[in-house]
């Protein structure tokens, strides 16, 4: 039997073992390689293939044509840092230490725990070659920076969002250059940092498409500020006034997923790599984002809100030839979920104290029931931090804020309880109505925040 269909025959049918499982008495398959991709600031249904109408996005939507789709995957944060840190540990950012936006200054203290098991480190743990291409806001100091977290190699900005002609930090002073190869401080200025991320994530997939290798391409784009290709500027140019700025930037984004891949396309190596994509949170209807631009379509919220349009997000995984292509999936899914499928999918032995579960099941039918039972949120800590819990089709805000409107100051709820079954817009406040459900969801909070 030649390698070739000794790797069909261990992958044969959806209820296969993963990759990594080895027919008898044949060598181990090289197992899959892994790229993550995460967008900066992208709404709830800012793509075509969640129902934009007004955008380009045919890289992303064929990524989904080629994959699965989910339609409830969650955001572990509706901030950066704490969205990130999930992601990467599959752990509940107050389990992970991080519950806030993470320094954008050199030398601040802030920052993913270095004691907290990340996926690069579990990768290269088991053979693979490492890369962090883009953002990181995950620590300015040495022992959080990405070369200290598992990446063999590793190109970006540390901060939270960097101008991409210059590389500085413009946003909280002093201004500060922001752009680093390995630790080491290097200048670009007048390279479009977009295109600087493909030319590196392209040298890497190149010098490593002997091995497996996980990558995490993390862009600052549709992040403010909104700097598109010019001919996407005119594109849109008859748009509403911030959509027009929004929409050009997202195509800009669109644009350089699609060289990613055309990177692997031309290594041959598309069919052996498992891409997942997801957006850190919802669009930011900030100052420095002309107010908006993103939608969160029927959702209500959008960045630094807990309510659906602050946590509800984009989110695809594709593996051609070996997962579902094409498909739709309805439940419920969350990114603390990525670190635990990709493990199970490449072979590779999870940490222990995940919060999150494989995707596996849900992944593979339309019709099995969500891995997850209670949900939870929660954003900075004190009295006055603002935390959710999901249990079914009922939620409970804490401290709850609606950052849709740009218009005026939002006031906070104490308390903010609906059925996302019956009012997926969450317009109507249930908490005077439903105290037993009020009690028992702050409870199952309480007792959570509790543990450690």
């Amino acid at each position: 039997m030649t390698r070739r269909e000794i790797l069909q025959t261990s992958l044969a049918g959806l209820a296969a073992l993963p990759v990594a499982s080895q027919v008898a008495g044949a060598a181990e398959p090289r197992k899959p390689n892994v790229i993550v991709i995460i967008t900066d600031d992208q709404g709830s249904v800012d793509a075509g293939c969640y129902g934009a109408k007004d955008l380009a996005t045919p890289n992303l939507d064929a990524l989904a044509g080629r994959g699965v789709r989910f339609t409830q995957f969650y955001s572990a944060a509706p901030v950066c840092s704490p969205s990130r840190a999930a992601l990467l540990t599959g752990r509940y950012p107050l389990h992970a230490g991080i519950v806030g936006n993470a320094a954008s200054q050199r030398g601040a203290n802030g920052g993913l725990p270095p004691q907290e098991s990340t996926m690069p480190a579990l990768f290269k743990a088991a053979g693979y070659a490492t890369a962090h291409i883009g953002k990181w806001h995950l620590g300015y100091t040495p022992q959080t920076m990405p070369n200290a977290r598992g990446f063999d190699y590793s190109f970006g900005h540390m901060g939270g969002c960097i101008d991409s002609w210059s590389h500085f930090f413009y946003w909280s002073g002093p201004n500060v250059h922001d752009l680093y190869r390995n630790g080491k401080e290097i200048y670009a200025s007048g390279h479009f940092f977009a295109d600087m991320m493909v030319e590196e994530a392209g040298k890497f997939i190149t010098e490593n498409r002997e091995r497996p290798f996980f990558m995490y391409f993390a862009i600052n784009e549709p992040h403010y500020p909104y700097q598109p290709d010019d001919k996407w500027r005119e594109h849109f140019k008859d748009l509403p006034y911030p959509r027009n700025l929004y929409a050009a930037f997202m195509a800009t984004l669109d644009e350089r997923i699609g060289q990613l891949l055309k990177k692997l396309d031309d290594q041959g190596l598309r069919d052996n790599t498992i891409i997942l994509f997801q957006s850190d949170h919802g669009h930011s209807t900030e100052e420095r984002a002309h107010f908006g631009g993103g939608s969160a379509g029927p959702y209500r919220g959008a960045k630094f809100s807990l309510f659906e349009g602050g946590i509800r997000v984009p989110g695809i995984i594709s593996w051609p030839g070996h997962l579902p292509e094409g498909q739709v999936r309805t439940q419920l899914v969350h990114s603390c979920d990525w670190l635990p499928t990709l493990a199970e999918l490449c072979g590779i032995k999870p940490p222990d104290g995940l919060d999150g579960t494989s995707m596996m099941p849900v992944i593979k039918s339309a019709d099995a029931p969500t891995t997850h039972g209670v949900v939870h949120w929660q954003v900075d800590s004190g009295k006055n931090a603002q935390w959710a819990v999901r249990d079914g089709d009922w939620k409970l805000i804490g401290n709850a804020w609606d950052t849709s409107a740009t218009d005026k100051k939002q006031e906070r709820i104490e308390r903010f309880l609906c059925n996302l079954r019956d009012d997926i817009g969450e317009k109507k406040n249930l908490a005077a109505d439903k105290p037993e459900i009020v009690a028992r969801l702050t409870k199952l909070h309480e007792e959570w925040a509790a543990r450690p």
